[in-house]
């Protein structure tokens, strides 16, 4: 399974997705800081699963229809930062499809992520994977997991790592940075989390007119799916 995520800097690198699926041939692509209301139905062989409804910019996760079979979709509201109260600018920070793999003939859940702005605080980060997790273990009890996408954490990514791992998660970071903005945030912002799946590889791919560098998750089934524990992040 080969997914790529991408922030798209308030919809400005939309046009580079279809040279993304020619050159890699994702079997789903996660989008971030997208217009919702200028989404393509298809982007090469994918189509559109779903995207957020609730802010203009917001999520979205395409799906290869030859590989997969459209099950449920949900977004989710997350814990707000200070900056979505003052500002709004998204109210859904996460949404999660859950699929059937025509080729496994098994099910596994894939999600979009984008955590709040580097204005907050990591703790609050922090309560916001630990609600998505909480979330997409609902959307799909006890199948392989996948969620990718901006998660906005620039220091102590060790300290995220390990806190998800207690709670029976993996978190993956990118084979070199994807954010170089801002000199002092320069780092691996985009990120996976994963149970049920081994994860190959996470590969930054070249930069295109985003301050985010899209990423590639290539990943496999694992063997039996435990089912993590109470998410306590």
């Amino acid at each position: 399974m080969k997914v790529v995520s991408y922030n798209l800097r308030k919809h400005r690198a939309v046009n580079e997705l279809a040279a993304l699926d020619e050159r890699y041939s994702p079997d789903l692509i996660c989008l971030q800081e997208c217009d919702t209301n200028d989404l393509p139905q298809h982007i090469g062989h994918l189509e559109l699963a779903s995207s957020t409804s609730g802010n203009r910019l917001g999520l979205a996760v395409y799906y290869r229809p030859d590989r997969y079979e459209f099950r449920i979709v949900r977004s989710f509201a997350l814990k707000k930062s200070l900056h979505d109260h003052l500002l709004r600018p998204a109210h859904e920070r996460l949404v999660g499809v859950r699929l059937l793999d025509l080729e496994h003939d098994r099910e596994v859940v894939v999600a979009s992520f984008h955590a709040a702005p580097l204005t907050a605080l990591n703790s609050l980060r922090r309560h916001q994977i630990k609600s998505a997790l909480a979330q997409l273990q609902i959307l799909g009890p006890n199948l392989p997991t996948l969620m990718v996408g901006d998660y906005n954490y620039p220091v102590f990514k060790d300290n995220l790592a390990e806190k998800v791992r207690e709670v029976g998660y993996e978190l993956t970071l990118s084979d070199a940075s994807t954010y170089t903005r801002y000199k002092f945030f320069r780092g691996h912002f985009d990120l996976a989390t994963s149970v049920g799946l081994d994860i190959r590889r996470v590969e930054t791919l070249p930069r295109g007119s985003s301050d985010h560098l899209p990423i590639l998750v290539d990943a496999d089934y694992a063997g039996a799916v435990v089912q993590p524990e109470d998410v306590v992040i």
